[in-house]
Parts: C-alpha cells; sequence; structure tokens
C-alpha cells in the first residue's frame, strides 16, 4: 500500500533530478555556445526551430521566445517539414534543432534536407556522436546528470536542460542585437506584460542604470 510520504519523496526526488538537469546546462556554456550566439545574432533571416515530441513542445516555446527578444523565429514540426513545409526556407535561414539523442528518424531526414536550403544547422543535444550532431555545423552539447529523466525514458530534466539552453539564447541575442525593453514591451502589449507595461519598463531601464 502506498503512502503519500512515498509520494512526497517521489515529487522531491523528481524536483532534484530537474534541477540538477538545468544547472548542468552551465558547462555548455563555452566557445561552442559563443559561435552559436554569433550564429543567430548575425543571422539576416530566420530561425526554423524544429524537435519531435517533447522536444517539439520545447522547439515551440524557443521559437516564440526567440521572437519576443527580437530574433525572428518560428516553429516547424519535422512532420510538416516532410509534407512540403522544408518549402518555407530561404537561403538566409538557419534551422536551430532539439533532440536530446540526435536519432529521430523523421527529424534526421527533415534536417538533412533543410541543411541544403538554409545559412546552416545547429542542434542542441546531449548525444555529440548521433545522426543528428554529425550533420549539425554547430553543436550544443547537454551534459546530464544520471536519472535527469523520469525512467530515462520520459523526457523530464533533459527537456528542461534543452529550455534553459535556448533561454540563455534568447536573452544573448536579446541583448547583442540591442532588442531594449522598450521595443520588446511594444511589441507585447497583450496580458498582464502590457497592462504592466510603462511600470516594468521604468523599473527595467533603472535596473539597467
Amino acid at each position: 500500500m502506498q503512502s503519500e510520504h512515498e509520494w512526497v519523496g517521489r515529487a522531491k526526488q523528481v524536483i532534484r533530478a530537474d534541477a540538477a538537469a538545468i544547472l548542468g546546462t552551465l558547462d555548455g556554456v563555452d566557445e561552442t555556445f559563443l559561435a552559436v550566439a554569433r550564429k543567430l545574432i548575425e543571422c539576416k533571416g530566420k530561425i526554423l526551430v524544429t524537435g519531435s515530441g517533447t522536444s517539439g513542445s520545447i522547439a515551440s516555446r524557443a521559437a516564440h521566445l526567440l521572437s519576443v527578444g527580437g530574433t525572428p523565429a518560428f516553429y516547424l514540426p519535422p512532420s510538416d517539414g516532410l509534407h512540403g513545409g522544408l518549402g518555407v526556407l530561404r537561403p538566409e535561414d538557419l534551422v536551430l534543432a532539439l533532440s536530446k539523442g540526435g536519432s529521430s528518424e523523421e527529424l534526421v531526414e527533415f534536417c538533412k534536407r533543410a541543411k541544403t536550403l538554409c545559412a546552416g544547422l545547429i542542434s542542441i543535444t546531449a548525444d555529440p556522436k548521433s545522426a543528428l550532431a554529425a550533420m549539425s555545423d554547430h553543436v550544443i552539447q547537454l551534459t546530464l546528470p544520471p536519472d535527469s529523466d523520469l525512467g530515462e525514458v520520459v523526457a523530464t530534466g533533459s527537456s528542461l536542460a534543452t529550455a534553459a539552453m535556448t533561454d540563455a539564447l534568447v536573452e544573448v541575442c536579446r541583448f547583442a542585437r540591442g532588442y531594449g525593453w522598450d521595443r520588446l514591451l511594444f511589441t507585447h502589449p497583450s496580458g498582464a506584460v502590457g497592462r504592466d507595461a510603462e511600470e516594468s519598463l521604468r523599473r527595467l531601464q533603472s535596473a539597467e542604470g
């Protein structure tokens, strides 16, 4: 018979594993990270962010946040891309592919074709020897502690680690592109962010001195 005490223990175990996975991404903020950031900052087109399964959810989030931060981006699932969506790519665009294992056949086939249509392929993965990593121009490697994911099957900690890495890229790109808080808030007029925009802008500009 399970007890609520056991439930609490399992819950805390998951949260600790998630936290460790996120902190592990600090090791990935290196010269490769800087090279990727430069590519995104200098990109004259848009960033196509892609991924399958849970990575796809993180990719959609990353595309949205990059755009919020002034780096034009959009999300395209590999399945949609392989059904004609690849036609959206132009020579000045970049592809950012997210995948823990880097071996999804659908994602690999998508990226193999996408790479021939754009300015470069960047991947974030935990397996630097994967098929995805092998074809990428730049690879940000995730260093994941043991048991980051539930049963090493459900992408819990690994997806959060990927999100943390893309969040870091969002802010570095925003800062380097000179996309100020005034511009960001202008393009985000709805919701609580828009409601409190004037107060937030005063606070943020004061904090930056």
